[in-house]
């Protein structure tokens, strides 16, 4: 194998399924004759959590056209790079202390018990900084009016 210098990096992922994807591109490279390494967080310059196949610069084109031949079980065919996709803040909370905190874990646990994926943007350990719930752009309307509704329901006694 080449000096890690030599090496590029062609595939990386941080799913679920990460270390066996990349199990099985180590083994169709190297079935196609190329010399391909996979690594984990604990190699340098891996981010943590996530699994990479490497190949020698060289078969680093090769590699890649063989990647994208033979893609992976459960990854999409085509992705949506649509605007709708894109992330919309629904509530923001300025508040110091856990108060914020709690009030944007609940909305975004109210958003998700209704179905629609929500992501929760702040910082415990820096609790002077805001807590932001956010959104698909093409569910913000619908998430928006969930939280309307809770708000004017009455706690249950």
């Amino acid at each position: 194998m080449s000096a890690p210098a030599d090496l590029v990096t062609v595939y990386r992922s941080m799913d679920a399924t990460a270390k066996e994807d990349c199990q099985t591109l180590v083994e169709l490279l190297t079935s196609r004759g190329i010399a391909a390494a996979m690594q984990d967080d604990s190699a340098p310059g891996v981010p943590e959590g996530t699994f990479q196949v490497s190949v020698p610069s060289a078969d680093a084109a090769t590699a890649e056209k063989l990647i994208a031949e033979n893609s992976q079980p459960g990854e999409a065919e085509e992705v949506d790079n649509s605007e709708h996709l894109n992330l919309e803040t629904i509530f923001h909370s300025e508040g110091s202390g856990n108060l914020a905190e709690f009030e944007a874990m609940g909305i975004k646990s109210l958003l998700e018990a209704n179905g629609i994926a929500a992501v929760l943007v702040g910082d415990s350990v820096l609790p002077n900084l805001p807590f932001e719930v956010r959104v698909a752009r093409d569910q913000a309307q619908q998430a928006r009016e969930l939280i309307a509704e809770a708000q004017n329901t009455e706690p249950a006694e």
